[in-house]
């Protein structure tokens, strides 16, 4: 028991060093006799739990997507090709296909002047002769002209008092007539004019109509100097009957007409304006710029002196040759030389006329023994005989 208490005392003597102080019996009881000599590093105690704090989740934004175009990008040029499309609902659509067939050519406008269900017949509705006039005296300027009528034109035409059926000997005086005006019209202002024959329809006896009335436009159209677009055997089966569907300008099978069996649809109205694509652009680029080059004027005399007199004249010429501008005035040496000359004779002296030796295929064959013996030679491959001493003598000598 001394021991004991021995060690009570000891134990109160060292809690009152670490302490610092006189400790109550009631604090002492509370500690731990184990946890005062025996505790745990901190690192391993467990720390009490923290309340987790909510973290705003991060917002990407999303990057605009980025668009890759496959279609070239068209520079932006100046219009110097005015087409007018005119006629009935047909030229319409025409024009519409005009419009995407053409779509890679900035310089070209088509302008639609179509006027649904007119013709050349009424005139009393509407008047194409004069609005061609109209079109033509305007600020507009126009380059081409693209004509579509017939569709409303089986009709009887009056003249006064007298109504003339459709395709009667007087009919077609009259309807030539008008045909004639539009067509003079572009030629007196020396203005291209392509008219487009009238395609076949459903209808069998108005396209055997359209049938004289394409020709009735082909005929007076080349007469006045103008283009014929034919559009028949791009719309007719293997049996030249009408039919509705055909291959478009990509070779695929699809619907070329409406279901009225008269207009276009859109693939048919691209067919259509493919015909007369080919015909504008041979036109528009067979056209003569408008540049020209000015030629160095003499002081002495007021005209144009030769550019192969001056110091680089020639070579500045040659350069603009090169480059693809037009010239004028070309110095004799760099005019364009024909493919053949004038034929000379190989022996004796040459004529002094001026005419030519040979001015025909007949002078040139001959007549008489030596038309004979060149028809023998060339024309049934019989060969000369020989005459001694010439290289086709191969004769033994005698």
């Amino acid at each position: 028991m001394r021991l004991r208490s021995l060690a009570l005392v000891l134990t109160a003597a060292c809690m009152l060093l670490i302490t610092g102080g006189p400790v109550s019996l009631a604090q002492q009881q509370q500690r731990n006799l184990f946890q005062l000599f025996w505790q745990l590093p901190a690192a391993q105690q467990r720390a009490a739990p923290q309340p987790r704090q909510r973290v705003a989740p991060v917002v990407r934004r999303r990057e605009a997507p980025v668009v890759v175009r496959d279609d070239p990008v068209i520079p932006k040029v100046d219009v110097n090709s005015h087409i007018v499309v005119m006629g009935d609902s047909l030229a319409n659509l025409l024009a519409n296909g005009l419009d995407e067939a053409l779509n890679d050519r900035p310089d070209v406008e088509v302008l639609h002047k179509s006027k649904p269900d007119s013709g050349l017949v009424r005139t009393d509705f509407y008047d194409w002769p004069k609005a061609v006039s109209d079109i033509l005296a305007g600020d507009q300027k126009i380059t081409l002209g693209v004509m579509l009528v017939g569709l409303n034109d089986r009709q009887p035409i009056r003249e006064g008092e007298t109504v003339h059926d459709p395709l009667s000997p007087r009919w077609l005086e009259l309807y030539r007539d008008r045909i004639d005006l539009i067509a003079d019209a572009f030629a007196a202002r020396r203005i291209p004019l392509i008219w487009v024959g009238a395609p076949p329809v459903q209808n069998g006896r108005l396209s055997a109509d359209f049938v004289s009335f394409n020709e009735l436009y082909r005929q007076r159209v080349e007469k006045a100097g103008g283009q014929y677009v034919d559009l028949w055997g791009g719309f007719v089966d293997a049996e030249n009957r009408y039919t509705a569907t055909g291959p478009d300008v990509s070779g695929q099978l699809t619907r070329l007409r409406l279901g009225d069996g008269i207009h276009f649809t859109a693939a048919g109205a691209r067919k259509a304006a493919h015909f007369v694509d080919l015909v504008i652009r041979r036109i528009i680029e067979a056209a003569p710029q408008n540049s020209v080059i000015a030629l160095p004027v003499s002081p002495e005399t007021g005209a144009p002196s030769t550019p192969e007199l001056q110091p680089g004249g020639v070579e500045r010429l040659i350069d603009q040759m090169v480059a693809g501008v037009p010239t004028i005035g070309l110095p004799p040496a760099l005019q364009a030389r024909p493919l053949a000359g004038p034929i000379q004779p190989l022996t004796g002296q040459a004529p002094t006329s001026g005419q030519p030796l040979l001015a025909s295929v007949t002078e040139a064959r001959g007549r008489g023994e030596a038309e004979l013996q060149l028809e023998r030679v060339f024309g049934q491959g019989i060969a000369p005989d020989p005459v001694p001493g010439r290289l086709d003598d191969y004769r033994w000598p005698r």
